[in-house]
Formats: structure tokens, sequence, C-alpha cells
């Protein structure tokens, strides 16, 4: 036979079974736009009936409920959801970093435009031209003259523009670097607080929200697989466990390389090294306790994992900022947008600048003397930053050698003529019917359709991303509307609860006070 006092023991699990419901509604609307926060709720649970399983009286099964209690309390999230987003996010993170460096290209290249490399020479092919009807006309050659100096200074321009981007292309990969490795190392700090609490049987909600957050961050960065394993002790069957992150190809399966080890507490940072000419050569992954004095360019890492660039395929946003800025295959090519664009502006210029000297050492000038240089490199290897109009030109114009060389007559323009053509020349080493002209023509091609391609990915993973947050918020996020449900709903109950406990309150008085009282 149950308890006189058993109702009072059922209504009150009830009254502090509602409770923890109601504050745990108000824990979810007060975090309604926490980032990463993750709905709660509590998990009801009927407790054991009336009388217990005896194993004297089999016979006598539980027939009187005891009651409620809040079994747990459990984050509504859907891991098969966390795997989709991250890796659209890993996408988006590569597009939308390659998107912002090829527009930074496009602004400095300004092709087609007033101002773009194609209309300054451009005008001075026309005044080569007009320089060739009057050879003899000092206004002719001036012109001449400075339009030179505006191709060699737009040349100039361009060249250092590029290796300015390139260089803040290569301080961001730096950032990125070390904001990858305080991520890294900021889960496995959040994982050390997790392994000691669930132990316990308890769930850290709020140390899950933490470092999910943290995971989604560094999915960004680049392509991770994240799986999870158990807690030593006695851990809740609803406990997530210890993360172990892995780097990820573009087809999110793990390479090997663990970033985050949940059960050894031990990371693996990256650090990127960079060759004699600022591309990347290496990428390197290591367990910073295993190294002396703070790691650099200068000092490198020891040991570890190293990944050579080509074969680092974990989409994400330092491989867009690598591609980028530009990186050394096994075979020594080097590839990269800006490194393959200064190399097409470095061969271009130096073509250029051989072609028309020797166009222009066979006329020659207006003093009858055979035509020297017209244009300068003092760099071979960078013939665009360091072209330059040759200081006797800059001196005199009439050392201009407008005039056919073997028509002695220094009032003859035919030179003139072939120097304008030399842009339009073609086999001139840089590909069969190959023109300068067209070399150009092909670079700045190239760079528009790297560039579209990769605005078109921006939208279509935004979209891919957007779609699949969306589902995710479906599931985890705090919806204000229904969160006031269920608070009427748990204060409506509580309610309930309390009018029973109150009704066996007054069952209880009508025993213990008026009981044989009757006849007096």
């Amino acid at each position: 036979m149950s308890s006189t006092f058993h109702g009072l023991e059922v209504a009150r699990r009830a009254l502090t079974t509602q409770q923890s419901a109601l504050y745990t509604t108000g824990h979810n609307i007060a975090n309604a736009n926490t980032e990463g926060f993750t709905r709660q709720r509590v998990n009801f649970e009927q407790t054991s009936p009336y009388p217990p399983a005896s194993r004297n009286r089999p016979e006598i099964p539980g027939q009187v409920g005891s009651g409620v209690e809040a079994g747990s309390i459990e984050r509504v999230r859907d891991q098969f959801l966390d795997m989709q987003y991250r890796g659209e996010n890993a996408k988006l993170g590569y597009y939308e970093s390659k998107a912002e460096a090829m527009k930074q290209m496009e602004s400095i290249m300004n092709e087609p435009s007033e101002e773009g490399l194609s209309k300054t020479m451009d005008r001075f092919w026309q005044a080569l031209q007009d320089l060739s009807v009057n050879p003899e006309d000092s206004g002719a050659r001036s012109v001449v003259r400075q339009r030179g100096l505006a191709v060699a200074e737009t040349f100039n321009y361009l060249s250092n523009s590029l290796n300015s981007v390139r260089s803040d292309l290569q301080s961001e990969m730096g950032v990125t670097e070390t904001e990858a490795n305080s991520l890294i190392n900021q889960i496995n700090n959040v994982n050390k607080q997790i392994a000691g609490i669930e132990p316990h049987g308890y769930l850290p909600n709020d140390l899950y929200d933490e470092r999910d957050r943290l995971i989604d961050k560094l999915s960004g960065i680049v392509n991770i697989n994240v799986s999870y394993d158990k807690s030593g002790g006695q851990p809740n069957g609803m406990a997530t466990g210890l993360a172990t992150i892995e780097l990820a190809d573009s087809e999110g399966r793990p390479t090997g390389t663990k970033l985050v080890d949940g059960l050894e507490g031990t990371v693996n940072e990256v650090f990127v090294s960079y060759d004699d000419k600022q591309n990347v050569d290496n990428i390197v992954f290591y367990n910073p306790a295993d190294q002396t004095g703070k790691i650099s360019q200068d000092n490198p890492p020891t040991g570890g994992t190293s990944v050579g660039p080509e074969n680092f395929s974990s989409n994400g946003k330092l491989k867009a900022l690598m591609e980028s800025n530009g990186y050394v295959q096994a075979d020594g090519e080097v590839v990269g947008e800006f490194s393959s664009m200064l190399a097409d502006l470095d061969t271009m210029a130096g073509t250029f600048v051989a072609e028309f000297n020797a166009a222009h050492q066979a006329g020659i000038d207006l003093e009858g003397n055979a035509g020297g240089t017209f244009f300068t490199v003092t760099d071979g290897e960078s013939a665009a930053a360091t072209m330059d109009v040759h200081q006797d030109i800059k001196d005199n114009a009439d050392k201009i050698a407008a005039s056919a060389g073997d028509s002695g007559d220094k009032g003859n323009g035919e030179n003139a003529l072939d120097l304008a053509e030399v842009m339009r020349k073609k086999d001139v080493g840089l590909g069969n019917n190959t023109s300068i002209q067209s070399f150009y023509e092909s670079a700045i091609g190239d760079m528009a359709v790297v560039t579209q391609e990769a605005d078109r990915m921006v939208n279509n993973a935004g979209t891919l991303r957007q779609q699949v947050e969306e589902n995710r918020m479906s599931v985890s996020a705090v919806s204000l509307d229904e969160e006031m449900t269920n608070m009427i709903k748990f204060q409506h109950a509580y309610n309930a609860a309390a009018r029973n406990m109150t009704a066996v309150d007054e069952m209880l008085d009508r025993i213990i006070n008026n009981m044989g009282l009757v006849g007096r």
C-alpha cells in the first residue's frame, strides 16, 4: 500500500520538473540572439511506478504512478546538418577569398579603360604613326618620347601594384594562419573542459555550443572532418564526447592530418613557408609542444607533416590565398593568379623592349646616326618593374630613329611605321602565331574568366550554405513563438501541479484534523 503522503511527492515532482522546463525555456529566450546558441529542451521521464518490481513477488506489477522527473536537458542539434554546413562553408570561404583577390587584380589592370596598358600602348603607336608622317617635327618627336615614358611607367605601375597586393595577400595569409592556430587551440581547450565534466554524467551544453561555434569558424579556413570519441567514466548516453578534427580534402575525405586529437588532447598547428621570391613552397602541420623558440620564416618548425602546395587540396580561405599569391609545384614551376600575371607582364615587357629596340636600332635618327637603345631594363627577371626610356632619348628627342636605315634620308619616316608595328608582330617568342598585343589580350582574358568563375561560385556556394544554414536553424535555433507557447504550456502544468498539491493537502487535513469527530 502506498504512503499517505505519496500524492504530495507526486505533486512535488511535477512542480520541480515543470519549473525546470520553465527555466530552460527562459534560458532559450534569453539566448535567442546569441551566436552559436543551440536551443535546449528538458526530457521528461516517468519515475518508477509503485510498488517497485520485487524478485519475491513478480506477479504484482507496478500499478500506481509515482510522477515525473527531468531526465536530462538536451541540445536540439543535427550533426549531419553541421557536417553539410561546414563543407559548404569551406567552399564559400575559398571562393570569397579568390573573388576578392581577383577583383583587386582587375582594378589594377583596369582593362578595358582609358587608363589601362592597352590604351597607353595604343596612344604610343598612334604617336609613332604621326611621327612617320612628320619625322622631322620636334613636336611629334616629343610626343613619342612622352608616350614611351607613359608606356614604361604603366608597366612599372602595374608590376609594383600587383606586388603590393601580393604582399597584402601574404600578410592576410599570415593572419589567417594565426587565426586557424588560435581556433585549433581553443577547440582543444574546450575539449579538455568537456573531458572534465562528461565522466560525471553531466551534459555541458554551453561548452558544446562554444566548441561547435569554433569548429564552424575553422571550417571557413580549411575543410575539416569532425569525429567524436566518448569520454571516460560514466558519461550520459546523450553526451557528445571529445571532438577530433582532421584536415579534409576537397571531397570532405579525411587526409590523416589531425588538427585536434580529442583523446590525446594534442594539436597540430599550421605553418606556411615561402621561397626567396615569396611563393608558397611548403605547408607544415606540427605539434607546438615539440618545437623550441618562436616559429617564423627564419625558424621554421621541425618534424611534423609537410604538404606540398600542389597537394594541399583542402578547400577554404587558406587555399584561395595561397593560389592567388602563387606557389611552387614539385617540378619547380610557379603557378597562381598574381604570380602568373606578374610573370606574363615581365615576359611581355622583356619581349616588347627587345623587339622595339631591335627595330629602333635598324633606323637612323634626326642627326643621321644609327638608332640606339630606346627602352632599358635593369633587371631581366623583373622587366616590367625596371623598364624605362633610355636617358639619351629623354635628353634629346632627336635621337629617335624614325627613318629607315638604308634610305640615308633622315627625313624618311618608314622606320617609325616599323616601330608602330612591333606590337602586332607575330612569332616573337610568345607562342606560335602570337603577337605582343594578342599575348596581353590573352592574359587579360584569362583573368576575366577566373574572376567571373569566382564570382559565380561565390553566389552558388553562398546559396547552398544559406540553404543548409536555414535547415540547421530550423532545427537548432530559438523560435520565440515556440518558446512563448512552451512557456504557457509549462506554466499551466505548474499551476495544475500546485492545485494537485493543494487537493492532497486538503485530503490530509481532513484525515488528520477532522477524523473521529462524528457525533461529538
